[in-house]
């Protein structure tokens, strides 16, 4: 039944289940591929379910390593950057939990979930919300349907955005405080197999930028909350509090360490680098297993529109751009916005490499050029999102994961034509400009 559904032989899958099952150590390394559907929760259900009952977990070189799209996603997530629960993932709707937190931080606190970015700009369109602070982030080029994104923007009463760069959000801005990039600054940054690590502010930052604890304390007292963190190690400090899988690591030990391993929570514990040895964190110490339905996209081919797109980065341009794309080294290797298609739909559409194509789904459409290659399957197209001229996102569906809140960036319906008047502009880096005069 599966074979027929993924695309992949029976024996292939039974053949590659047996190997990890019967390994000494087997893991599960997965990116946004897996994630970014509607059926993204499910999708890393069953990727859980399948290492518990091989027993592929507990132990050196087994469990599960999502690779994060940003170099502190774990960091942030651990937290409480996640609209629906505290530091340490413990629930708002919890009154236990949230007591717990309202006496460490002297505040009443919402019991109900916060919104999710996307949901954001549903709520800005609904008249919900009228003013936003954005740091660092850049949903004007992130999000799915981005010009529904960038309207919302514009409708704003007032939009704060602090950041090291005049993204396509900035342009949104009221008020722009340039903010400091990491070498400017010195802080914690978590990677995905929990080393909490310490970096070190190597210059000052430009101009009038400011470190981002300056800028935020300034925003806080101006609102009478008298805040009075001296730096990184006060903060650091409060998380320990409100973090039982820090509370054992202290700043000193970061400082003469360069990083630990959590959990670590009481002072002298090496920190774990395995987890789930003995037992997991429920409350009958068992695993939980959770079914998985199978779940199709939420927009799919049709006579339409017949084929995939699918969006991602590329190994030059990071995210949306605002930083590598002022890289000149890498902008020359990469100036311009391309659609990656398989030779054969290359060969249907009479398209030759370095063709204009224009690619459009029930969203939008932006035009750009043809790069061949036979990895990507047919009947499917890869665009990377971050070429403001070309962006990707003006293609793709809102439709969220209703467990995660992930928007289905990998996969909604497009169609193909050839020719099309690319958007020309001379970009960050000057890689454009350097090609039509080459």
């Amino acid at each position: 039944r599966m074979a027929k559904i993924c695309g992949i032989p029976a024996e292939t899958l039974r053949e590659v289940a047996r190997m990890f099952a019967t390994s000494k150590a087997s893991m599960i390394l997965w990116g946004m591929g897996v994630s970014q559907h509607v059926h993204g929760t499910d999708n890393a259900r069953c990727l859980i379910s399948m290492v518990m009952m091989t027993g592929q977990i507990g132990r050196r070189g087994t469990g599960l390593h999502p690779l994060r799209g940003q170099n502190n996603v774990q960091g942030a997530s651990d937290a409480g950057l996640i609209p629906m629960v505290f530091p340490d993932y413990q629930a708002v709707g919890n009154k236990t939990i949230r007591d717990k937190f309202e006496e460490l931080w002297g505040s009443r606190l919402d019991a109900n979930p916060g919104l999710t970015v996307v949901e954001i700009m549903d709520a800005i369109h609904a008249g919900k919300l009228n003013g936003c602070y954005i740091m660092g982030e850049n949903p004007a080029m992130s999000d799915p349907d981005v010009e529904h994104a960038r309207d919302a923007l514009a409708k704003l009463d007032c939009l704060v955005v602090q950041d090291i760069f005049l993204t396509e959000t900035a342009y949104f801005a009221d008020v722009v405080l340039p903010a400091s990039a990491f070498p400017e600054k010195t802080g914690t940054f978590t990677n995905t197999d929990r080393q909490v690590q310490l970096g070190r502010q190597a210059i000052n930052p430009p101009g009038d930028a400011r470190q981002d604890l300056w800028i935020i304390q300034q925003m806080a007292n101006g609102m009478g909350l008298d805040w009075h963190y001296d730096g990184a190690k006060d903060v650091f400090n409060e998380m320990r509090k409100a973090m039982h899988s820090i509370a054992g690591i202290t700043w000193e030990r970061l400082e003469a360490e360069h990083s630990v391993t959590y959990p670590c929570e009481n002072e002298g514990d090496p920190g774990d680098e395995v987890v789930f040895i003995d037992r997991f964190p429920t409350q009958s110490g068992r695993a939980k297993l959770v079914p998985a339905k199978l779940i199709s996209a939420n927009e799919k081919p049709d006579a339409d529109f017949p084929m995939v797109l699918i969006t991602g980065r590329q190994l030059e341009h990071w995210h949306t751009g605002s930083m590598t794309r002022r890289a000149s080294v890498l902008d020359n290797i990469e100036p311009i916005a391309t659609v990656t298609i398989n030779p054969a739909d290359m060969a249907t559409l009479k398209v030759k490499p370095g063709e204009v194509v224009t690619v459009e789904s029930r969203r939008g459409k932006i035009a750009l050029y043809a790069r061949v290659d036979g990895n990507v399957p047919v009947g499917a197209v890869f665009i990377p999102f971050a070429y403001y001229e070309a962006a990707a996102n003006m293609l793709t569906n809102p439709a969220l994961d209703p467990f995660g809140k992930i928007p289905e960036f990998k996969y909604c319906a497009v169609r193909l034509k050839k020719g099309g008047t690319p958007t020309r502009l001379s970009t960050y880096g000057g890689g454009q400009a350097r090609m039509v005069t080459a």
